[in-house]
């Protein structure tokens, strides 16, 4: 926990059993998780919930993590025209917020989608149909409906805004957030995630403290800054404005520890949880960009990271010195960011 009360976590697979994954949490200095319930690649689930959802919940009240947020499929896209996948969606949102009590997840984060060249009109009003469809799915009667005071929120997160992406703007988060209330579904059913690395990409620089201050400054005048649950703490070597999405190390990136280190501070942001999805999780650097994390927080300078840490699936080597920290020369010996490569960490 930051000084101001600041729950920082982190996105950690449950591949090696669930309990691990909270003992990791607790190795790490995490005292907030995301997790994925399931493969967030594939539409089938699994056939039964895991045996291990009570000693998890209670591991998890044990040592204190909370809020736990549950990552939905990437394959959920409520905006776009497609009818298979729109009622695929539906049924797939739904299940993630029926089954998140059982985890004792507070939290299901879900990316906003793709209009996929319908317009932002077009698709703000099917993404609205999608949410009311999912909730009211997920609200009938069964034997694993979340009772009233179980029900999770729907954080939905920004994008950087590939390929039609909704959300990139605090104009479009802003239509989403009015026609939610125009349907009447309450703020406390959904909220929103702030994706630095994805807001990075849609244009607005996070590597500037006063841009950061406008940005939020107008979120909370429009939509409000308490409707924001959740942060994921990215770093990014993507281009300004490119349009794309591809985390790195944080305050390895075009970023830099300047704006990262700023949106960790930043007063109307204490509330919300920061989540890191960054490279090498499953390599040890989790810990390492927590502790980096703590070090922005404390406006600390970071130390160089080895130059293996770009060569992990998720990061990049070489070409493209970009405008954060590495190409600035602040972080010491850093090395530069660039090229490429699978990413393997939530986005």
């Amino acid at each position: 926990m930051l000084p101001d009360g600041r729950r920082l976590g982190a996105h950690l697979p449950l591949s090696s059993g669930m309990l691990k994954a909270i003992d990791r949490a607790v190795a790490i200095g995490a005292d907030a998780l995301q997790i994925f319930t399931d493969n967030p690649t594939a539409w089938r689930r699994r056939a039964s919930p895991p045996r291990e959802l009570d000693a998890f919940r209670a591991r998890l009240a044990a040592r204190d993590i909370t809020p736990l947020s549950i990552h939905a499929s990437y394959l959920i896209n409520l905006p776009g025209p497609d009818e298979t996948t729109y009622e695929r969606s539906i049924e797939l949102l739904a299940l993630e917020l029926r089954g998140a009590p059982a985890y004792g997840a507070r939290f299901v984060n879900v990316h906003i989608g793709s209009h996929r060249g319908t317009g932002v009109e077009a698709g703000v009003d099917r993404l609205v149909d999608g949410i009311e469809a999912a909730l009211r799915r997920a609200d009938e009667p069964a034997d694993d409906a979340p009772r009233e005071d179980e029900h999770p929120t729907l954080a939905l997160e920004n994008s950087a805004g590939g390929g039609g992406g909704l959300g990139t703007s605090v104009d479009e988060l802003t239509a989403v957030a009015g026609r939610l209330e125009s349907r009447g579904i309450g703020r406390d059913r959904v909220a929103f995630c702030i994706d630095t690395a994805h807001a990075w990409g849609a244009g607005i620089d996070m590597g500037d403290p006063d841009a950061i201050d406008a940005f939020l400054d107008d979120f909370d005048h429009r939509i409000g800054l308490d409707r924001v649950v959740m942060v994921h703490l990215n770093d990014t070597r993507s281009g300004l404005g490119s349009r794309t999405d591809r985390h790195e190390h944080l305050g390895a990136g075009r970023i830099g520890s300047a704006g990262l280190g700023h949106v960790l501070r930043h007063p109307g942001l204490a509330h919300a949880s920061a989540i890191i999805e960054t490279p090498g999780m499953d390599v040890g650097y989790d810990k390492v960009n927590l502790d980096r994390a703590r070090a922005l927080a404390a406006g600390e300078t970071l130390d160089a990271l080895p130059a293996e840490a770009f060569d992990l699936a998720g990061s990049a080597r070489g070409r493209g010195a970009g405008t954060g920290d590495a190409a600035r020369g602040t972080t010491k010996g850093a090395a530069t960011p660039g090229t490429a490569r699978p990413r393997t960490a939530p986005s």
